[in-house]
């Protein structure tokens, strides 16, 4: 249903998975993109909640804002297409236009574009593997305006790089990654700490979580509570 997700699925459709080299996730940037660590100290909620492309929930807007979400849509990419983080790229296109692309081995790539309106992946999720007409306006190639794609700035969007590394370690890492940050955006949302509180919280709350490498279903479920946890102590302090 995700629009990265469905993409890669249709750009993937018909052929040899053996013969893919990268898949190329896109992402807008969210609201806060080419700003400084000096900026992004004193965003307010309302600031974060501007999505400049997509309408959507608070939290995700949030994550999209922080580029966590790009960072938990890589993880799953890689157990939905069991492909190896190595093989999963983020570029940033502003124009959200290029919902997300592969890369094979013999270089060519493979976009599926499109309106950015979720109501599209969601239809064709329903309706697979039929399509129907849309509600949804068309997009005009010859009015959407140049096309951009720019590396993440990963030095003031920390996140990004944090559930990469979460990925690489696998196990129990990534279950406390994402409870550490929900329970931290919740926070923020409350207005109780500040945008780049967030990923301080998470950072630090996956540090204090135990770490187990083949958890158990039962384990996975502790090692998120401890998660929450962590970022409760640490708020409190």
């Amino acid at each position: 249903v995700d629009s990265e997700h469905s993409a890669i699925f249709q750009c993937l459709h018909g052929e040899n998975r053996s013969q893919l080299q990268k898949i190329l996730l896109t992402a807008s940037g969210g609201p806060f993109r080419g700003k400084k660590l000096a900026e992004l100290r004193h965003i307010q909620v309302e600031d974060a909640l501007k999505h400049p492309n997509w309408k959507m929930g608070a939290k995700i807007t949030v994550d999209c804002a922080t580029l966590m979400n790009k960072g938990l849509e890589v993880i799953e990419a890689m157990r939905l297409y069991r492909v190896p983080l190595e093989q999963v790229d983020v570029v940033i296109h502003r124009q959200s236009v290029v919902h997300s692309m592969v890369e094979f081995t013999d270089g060519a790539i493979l976009a599926q574009m499109g309106t950015p309106d979720m109501r599209l992946p969601i239809q064709l999720a329903l309706t697979y593997p039929e399509r129907i007409p849309s509600p949804v306006e068309p997009l005009n190639l010859l009015t959407c305006g140049s096309l951009t794609f720019q590396k993440p700035d990963a030095e003031n969007f920390p996140c990004l790089r944090l559930a990469r590394d979460c990925a690489r370690l696998g196990g129990t890492a990534c279950p406390a990654m994402n409870g550490a940050n929900e329970e931290a955006v919740a926070r923020f949302l409350r207005d109780e700490i500040g945008f780049y509180d967030i990923y301080r919280l998470v950072s630090q709350a996956v540090e204090k979580t135990p770490f187990l490498q083949n958890p158990s279903l039962e384990e996975i479920l502790e090692a998120d509570r401890l998660a929450r946890t962590a970022v409760q102590d640490l708020f409190q302090r």
